[in-house]
């Protein structure tokens, strides 16, 4: 990791009034250090925990939320008793939807789709910059809407989005999406019919404005395709060879 000084001012993420919290999960102490310190210079107000269980008693849960719980949290894979992948998938399953930030030393396909199928937002392999994890993070604090909709309720054939419960059913079955999935559906939803590219997912959905080289859409993709065509149910994501994704609605179901 590269510890550079300070940060531009122009990349700080908020008003520097009103910094957000962001948790750093790492049992490296000099790491927890050198984190810290970046990311105060960064703009940030800093939260350390030393393991899984300090992190997830600082995240509370979605029935008993804790005070100035944080707004997106920095956590690394590789931690003795509950491993970061552990974490992640516990704050989900709690209905904790704050943005997490994986960091791991493993590079493979195979890790990082692990890691984001646990409910991981993003996955930063070490070592980076500095500035790198900067632009990740104010890219998934900036949490802006999908797009503007006159109806709280979409429809696309068998599918019913209900933006304002944050419910989703597939020919009235509740289908159980995390935040990020609901998100990509919800886009998907709103252009039914239309080829989207992947940067145009990642810039509605995840908000980047810098090169990425994960391939998170299509690992997400294919989680919504996993709960939207199980069993004999048709095809409704298809991929358009070097263009990106679309959702088709099924004859007659429109």
């Amino acid at each position: 990791m590269t510890t550079t000084p300070g940060i531009d001012d122009e990349h700080r993420p908020r008003d520097p009034g009103d910094p957000p919290r962001v948790l750093v999960v790492d049992d490296d102490p000099a790491i927890r250090r050198a984190l810290e310190r970046g990311l105060r210079l960064a703009g940030y107000h800093v939260l350390l925990a030393s393991d899984g269980a300090a992190a997830l008693d600082l995240t509370g849960s979605a029935e008993r939320p804790v005070p100035r719980a944080p707004h997106a949290i920095v956590l690394d894979v590789a931690m003795p008793g509950r491993s970061g992948i552990e974490v992640c998938a516990t704050l989900r399953a709690r209905g904790i939807e704050t943005p997490v930030l994986m960091l791991s030393a493993r590079d493979e396909t195979a890790d990082r789709i692990t890691g984001l199928e646990s409910g991981a937002d993003d996955y930063l392999v070490k070592p980076f910059d500095l500035r790198e994890l900067d632009l990740r993070l104010r890219a998934l604090l900036r949490r802006r809407p999908p797009e503007a909709a006159t109806d709280s309720v979409l429809r696309a054939g068998p599918l019913v989005l209900d933006r304002a419960a944050h419910l989703a059913t597939h020919d009235g079955e509740p289908v159980n999406l995390t935040g990020r999935e609901f998100a990509l559906l919800d886009v998907f939803v709103r252009n039914a019919g239309q080829v989207l590219t992947r940067d145009q997912l990642l810039a509605r959905v995840w908000g980047y404005d810098f090169e990425v080289r994960t391939d998170v859409v299509d690992t997400f993709v294919s989680y919504l395709r996993r709960k939207l065509e199980a069993g004999d149910r048709p095809r409704l994501l298809h991929t358009v060879r070097g263009v990106g994704f679309v959702l088709r609605v099924p004859d007659g179901r429109r």
